[in-house]
C-alpha cells in the first residue's frame, strides 16, 4: 500500500489553491442559505405546502450528511483532485436543473444532486488544504476558509432575497451554476495533481451500511418534528439507523481497507476534536432556530432587523478564524480552543439573560462572545482533527468533520426546538400540542432559559474535553495519528 506523497508547493501557489478550496466552501455555504429566504416564494410558485417546501432544504442537506465520509474516503483512494473536480460538476448540474424545475418534486429530487457535490467540496477542500499546507502555516489557512464559509452565511440571505425581487428565484440557481463554473476553472488550473492510495479496494459495504445509518437518523430526526418521535414510521427509521450503524461498525472492524478506519478513533486529538466540536455545533444549531422566533414573536422585530441582529455571530466568525489559526501556528491548537470553549461558556450565560425586554444593543452584547467563542475554538479544532489524520486519511477525516457539523446542526434544531415548544407549553400550562409561538411572551423566554440550560450543559462538557486533552499532552502522552501508513501528512514531516 502506497500514500500519497505531500504536496510541495510555493508559499504563491498555496495561495491559490486556499482560493480555490474557499470558492468552493463559499459557493455550499451561499447556496444552502440563499435558498431559505425564498421558501415561502417557492410554496407559492409551486403550489406546494410548506410541509413539502421544506424538503428543499432537508434534501440538500440529508443528501450531504449521507454522502460526506464516504467521498472523503473516496478522495483518498481515487484522488481529491479528481472528486473535487467532480463535486464541482455535481454542484453546477444540480444548480442548472434546480432553476429548470417544473414542480416541487422535482426540484427537492434535483437538490440533493446539489447536495452531493457540496459534500465534495466542503470535505474534501479542508483535506487539500491539510496536504498542501506545512503545519505551521495550516491554521492560518484553515481560519481564512472558514472565514469565506461565515461570508457565504451572512451573504446568503442578503444575496438572494435581492435575486428574488430583482428576477426570479430560478436564477439564485443560476448565480450556483456560476459560482460552481468559475470555481471548477480556477480549481482545474492550480490543484496539484495528486494519487490516490494504491493497492486498497472501496469498501462497498461499509459504505452501504454507513449511508443507511445516516440517511435513515437524518430522515428520523427529520419526519420526527411533524410526526412526533412515538411516531412507528420514526421509531423504525430510528431502530433501522441503530442497527446499520452496528453493522457498519462490524464491518469496518473486519476489512482491510474500511471506509473508516476506526483506528483513526485512537488518537485523542481526534476524537476530542470531533465531540467538542458536536457540542457546539448543536448548541448553536438550536440557538440559531430559535432566534429569530424570540426576536420576531417575543420583541416583535420586523424581519431586516431579525436578519441584521442574527448575523452579529456570522460577523465576528469572519474576523477571529484566521485570527484564531494564526494563533494555532504559534501556540498550538490545544490552548486556543480551550480559549474558544471557555469563551463560548460566558457567550451562553450571557444569552441565558435575555428577558421580553431585551434591546437591540442588549442582544448584540450577550451575543459577541458566542461569535468570539466560535470564532477563537473553531479554526484550531478543525487544525487538530486534521493533524490527527495519518497519512492517506486526510479525506475521510475531513468528511468526518463536515460530518459532526452538519449533524450537530440537524440534531441542534431538532432537539433544541421541540424541547423549547415542549417547555413552553409546560411553562404557560397549556394542554399539550398548543403551538408554543402563539403563547405568552413570559412562556416563551422561559422556555428558552430552559433550553439555554442544556446549551450551557452541552459547552461545558465541550470545555472539560479539550482541557482534558490539553492537560493529557502536556504531560507527554501524544495525541497524533494512529494506524500502519506511519505519520500524518498533517504533522508537518515530509514525506519523500
Amino acid at each position: 500500500m502506497t500514500a500519497p506523497a505531500a504536496t510541495e508547493r510555493p508559499a504563491r501557489g498555496r495561495g491559490w489553491i486556499l482560493a480555490a478550496t474557499a470558492s468552493a466552501a463559499f459557493a455550499a455555504t451561499v447556496m444552502a442559505t440563499a435558498v431559505n429566504v425564498v421558501l415561502p416564494t417557492l410554496a407559492a410558485e409551486l403550489d406546494a405546502p410548506f410541509a413539502t417546501i421544506q424538503w428543499v432544504v432537508l434534501g440538500y442537506l440529508l443528501a450531504s450528511i449521507a454522502l460526506v465520509p464516504i467521498i472523503g474516503r473516496l478522495g483518498d483512494l481515487w484522488g481529491k483532485r479528481r472528486l473535487f473536480l467532480a463535486g464541482h460538476a455535481a454542484y453546477a448540474l444540480g444548480s442548472l436543473l434546480c432553476a429548470l424545475a417544473p414542480d416541487a418534486a422535482t426540484l427537492i429530487a434535483f437538490r440533493t444532486v446539489q447536495g452531493a457535490g457540496s459534500a465534495a467540496l466542503t470535505a474534501l477542500g479542508l483535506a487539500i488544504l491539510t496536504d498542501v499546507y506545512p503545519a505551521g502555516e495550516r491554521g492560518r489557512a484553515i481560519g481564512l476558509n472558514g472565514a469565506v464559509i461565515s461570508v457565504g452565511i451572512v451573504l446568503g440571505p442578503s444575496l438572494g432575497g435581492l435575486v428574488a425581487d430583482l428576477a426570479s428565484w430560478r436564477w439564485i440557481f443560476v448565480g450556483g451554476v456560476g459560482i460552481s463554473a468559475a470555481g471548477a476553472a480556477l480549481a482545474l488550473a492550480v490543484l496539484p495533481h495528486q494519487p490516490g492510495v494504491r493497492g486498497e479496494r472501496f469498501d462497498l459495504a461499509g459504505a452501504a451500511t454507513l449511508f443507511a445509518a445516516l440517511s435513515w437518523l437524518s430522515l428520523a430526526l427529520t419526519l420526527g418534528q411533524s410526526r412526533g418521535f412515538r411516531d412507528a414510521v420514526v421509531l423504525a427509521l430510528l431502530a433501522g439507523a441503530v442497527a446499520a450503524a452496528l453493522a457498519f461498525v462490524a464491518i469496518e472492524r473486519r476489512v482491510p481497507s474500511p471506509v473508516v478506519d476506526l483506528r483513526l478513533f485512537r488518537a485523542p486529538a481526534l476524537t476530542v476534536g470531533l465531540l467538542s466540536g458536536l457540542t457546539t455545533f448543536v448548541a448553536i444549531g438550536g440557538v440559531i432556530f430559535l432566534m429569530p422566533f424570540y426576536l420576531g414573536g417575543v420583541l416583535g422585530f420586523p424581519p431586516g432587523r431579525i436578519g441584521l441582529l442574527m448575523a452579529v455571530v456570522p460577523l465576528v466568525l469572519v474576523i477571529m478564524a484566521p485570527i484564531a489559526g494564526g494563533l494555532a501556528d504559534r501556540f498550538g491548537p490545544r490552548p486556543v480552543t480551550v480559549a474558544g470553549m471557555l469563551l463560548l461558556v460566558i457567550g451562553y450565560l450571557a444569552v441565558g439573560t435575555l428577558d421580553a425586554h431585551t434591546s437591540p444593543a442588549g442582544y448584540v452584547l450577550r451575543f459577541l462572545p458566542v461569535g468570539l467563542g466560535m470564532g477563537t475554538f473553531q479554526t484550531p479544532n478543525n487544525v487538530a482533527i486534521m493533524g490527527a489524520a495519518r497519512r492517506g486519511a486526510s479525506g475521510v477525516t475531513g468528511g468526518l468533520l463536515t460530518l459532526t457539523r452538519l449533524l450537530g446542526q440537524v440534531v441542534g434544531t431538532v432537539a433544541l426546538g421541540s424541547l423549547w415548544a415542549t417547555r413552553t407549553v409546560a411553562r404557560a400550562g397549556a394542554p399539550l400540542g398548543s403551538d408554543a409561538r402563539l403563547l405568552p411572551a413570559e412562556a416563551q423566554v422561559a422556555g428558552l432559559h430552559d433550553v439555554l440550560g442544556v446549551v450551557r450543559v452541552l459547552v461545558t462538557v465541550g470545555l472539560a474535553l479539550v482541557v482534558a486533552d490539553l492537560l493529557w499532552s502536556r504531560r507527554g502522552h501524544r495525541g497524533g495519528p494512529v494506524g500502519p501508513s506511519g505519520p500524518s501528512v498533517a504533522s508537518g514531516a515530509r514525506v519523500r
